[in-house]
C-alpha cells in the first residue's frame, strides 16, 4: 500500500514548501502523505530527508502525522533546535489546527482533558489511570448541514491528541478511519445531478483525514514569530464542495 501511495503522489520540491526562512529557521507548509521523519526501515521519502538535501544541518523540530498537512518548523543549527525544543517543552508554542468533522457540533472553548496512553506502534487510547495529561480546546468555525469546520488548539502534544479527543465527543474527523471517521463522497452531498461512468468506483473527496496545521505562534530570543499556512488542494476542495452542496 505504502509503495503504491508514493508512486501516485508526486513529491513537491522542498523549496516550494517554504513559507519562511532566515539564518536559523525554515518554516514549511507540509503536504499530506509525507512523513516528518524517517520510518524504521528508512526507505521512505520524508521531510527530514528532503530538508537535508536543501540544507544539510536542518533538523525537524516537531512532527505532524503523515496524513496531516500544514506548518512544520525546522532548525538550521543545533542552538535553534535547542531553543525551539525548550519552547515546545514549556508549552509556549501556540498551535492551531483546522479539522472537518461529521455532524453539526457547537464547540465554544470546549476543553477536552482526557489522558492519553501511548501503546506503541502508533496506537493510543484514553486511559484515566495510566495515560499522560492531554488537553485540547475546540471552537466551531463554520457550520454545514452535515459537517462542521472546527478550530483545534492542543495545549499538550500527545500522539493523535486532536484526533482521539474529537472522537471522544462523537465528532471524529472525516476520513479518520482509525477513530471511526468516515470519508466524504460527492454523491453524499450532491443529491441531484451526480452521475458516474459505468463500472467506475467513486473515490472519496479527500483520500486522508481532514486535519491541517493552520497557525503557529512562538517567541525566540525576544523575537515573535507568527505563521499561517493555506489549505492544501484536497482540504480546500472539500470545504468548497460543502459550501456549495451542504448548506
Amino acid at each position: 500500500m505504502q509503495k503504491s501511495d508514493n508512486r501516485l503522489f508526486k513529491f513537491p520540491k522542498f523549496q516550494d514548501l517554504i513559507i519562511f526562512e532566515d539564518d536559523n529557521l525554515i518554516v514549511i507548509n507540509k503536504p499530506p502523505f509525507v512523513a516528518s521523519l524517517d520510518n524504521r526501515s528508512g526507505d521512505e521519502v520524508n521531510i527530514l530527508r528532503l530538508a537535508k538535501k536543501y540544507y544539510p544541518d536542518a533538523q525537524v523540530c516537531h512532527r505532524l502525522d503523515k496524513d496531516t498537512s500544514g506548518l512544520l518548523l525546522l532548525a538550521k543549527n543545533p542552538e535553534t533546535y535547542r531553543l525551539v525544543s525548550i519552547e515546545f517543552e514549556r508549552r509556549r508554542v501556540d498551535k492551531i489546527y483546522h479539522a472537518i468533522i461529521r455532524g453539526t457540533h457547537t464547540f465554544t472553548n470546549l476543553s477536552v482533558d482526557l489522558p492519553i496512553l501511548n501503546q506503541g506502534n502508533k496506537n493510543v487510547s484514553i486511559d484515566r489511570a495510566n495515560g499522560k495529561l492531554a488537553e485540547t480546546i475546540f471552537n466551531s468555525i463554520q457550520y454545514f448541514r452535515h459537517f462542521t469546520l472546527v478550530e483545534c488548539k492542543p495545549i499538550t502534544g500527545r500522539m493523535h491528541q486532536i484526533r482521539i479527543h474529537l472522537a471522544t465527543q462523537r465528532a471524529a474527523i472525516v476520513g479518520d478511519e482509525m477513530y471511526r471517521g468516515k470519508p466524504v463522497y460527492l454523491s453524499q452531498i450532491k443529491k441531484r445531478g451526480f452521475t458516474m461512468a459505468k463500472g467506475e468506483e467513486e473515490q472519496p473527496i479527500m483520500k486522508r483525514f481532514a486535519l491541517h496545521a493552520r497557525q503557529i505562534r512562538f517567541t525566540l530570543e525576544g523575537k515573535e514569530y507568527n505563521f499561517e499556512a493555506p489549505y492544501p488542494k484536497d482540504f480546500a476542495t472539500l470545504l468548497k464542495l460543502l459550501e456549495k452542496f451542504d448548506r
